[in-house]
């Protein structure tokens, strides 16, 4: 019932693959979002915008980049305080870097428990902004999945992408028994060398499902697909459980410069 609603509201479906249901599948939504510190392409600071996208999608898991806390610029809200209590779901925040005497970095919401977190900064190969990367154990009805979060370097020479790259391969060696979903804005597009990386362990899931351009950015008119949501390949994916793709599309919206990206996935023990 859900698809069918979304399909006819947004008119943004590209893929679907129909699994068999059984009482030990799960199926979840999972959002990317570079929310810009919650101000929009009309200059409005309003995260109430957010949390109603996470709301009205039924999203169980939202991944999003440049969050402030207690940060001048956006009046000191705590923004992952405030969409928890807007959201009613659970939080994790970890900052890169201080700023106008707050934090900002990245954060995950799940409507179920984060049983663990912690966050990696990322090495730097010349003066710039602090990265990193988010992450998490959450346990879906009895299913854990680590869930990272990123947002990597922009400037054109990509070698500290490229660097980072090679540092999320290191931390995903961490999860040995558990599948990994990994999102964010790493800043560079498809076929760049930072996606060709990515792709030598991780599933770009837009592009296993769609033939469309999926761009994310600018708002108004995008024109560059730089938002990803990466998941481990099914080869290589715990025994004990198995993650399927099955939907993705992306959302309109003022709310960032960027365009969120939300992708299903169907989770099975397997037996």
């Amino acid at each position: 019932m859900r698809k069918l609603f979304f399909t006819l509201l947004l008119g943004l479906f590209h893929a679907t693959i129909v699994l068999p249901q059984t009482d030990s599948n799960v199926t979840i939504r999972v959002m990317t979002y570079n929310i810009h510190h919650g101000e929009g392409i009309d200059s409005v600071i309003d995260i109430s915008r957010i949390s109603e996208m996470i709301l009205d999608n039924e999203i169980d898991i939202a991944a999003l980049q440049e969050v402030d806390k207690g940060v001048k610029r956006t009046n000191k809200i705590d923004i992952p305080e405030l969409l928890a209590e807007q959201t009613g779901i659970n939080y994790s925040f970890h900052k890169n870097i201080n700023y106008q005497e707050g934090e900002y970095g990245n954060c995950i919401l799940s409507r179920f428990p984060i049983i663990s977190d912690t966050n990696f900064h990322y090495s730097m190969l010349r003066e710039g902004e602090q990265r990193g990367l988010l992450q998490t154990i959450i346990n879906f009805d009895g299913i854990q999945i680590a869930i990272m979060n990123t947002h990597l370097d922009y400037r054109e020479d990509d070698s500290e992408r490229n660097l980072n790259v090679k540092q999320i391969f290191e931390k995903v060696e961490n999860y040995p028994d558990v599948p990994i979903i990994i999102v964010g804005d790493f800043n560079d597009g498809p076929k760049s060398r930072t996606h060709l990386q990515m792709k030598k362990k991780f599933i770009d899931v837009w592009e296993y499902l769609s033939d469309e351009s999926g761009f994310t950015y600018p708002t108004e008119n995008p024109s560059k697909r730089i938002d990803y949501i990466y998941l481990m390949n099914l080869e290589d994916q715990s025994k004990k459980v198995r993650i399927i793709p099955t939907r993705i599309f992306t959302l309109k919206s003022i709310a960032s410069d960027h365009l969120p990206v939300i992708a299903e996935f169907e989770i099975s023990k397997n037996r």
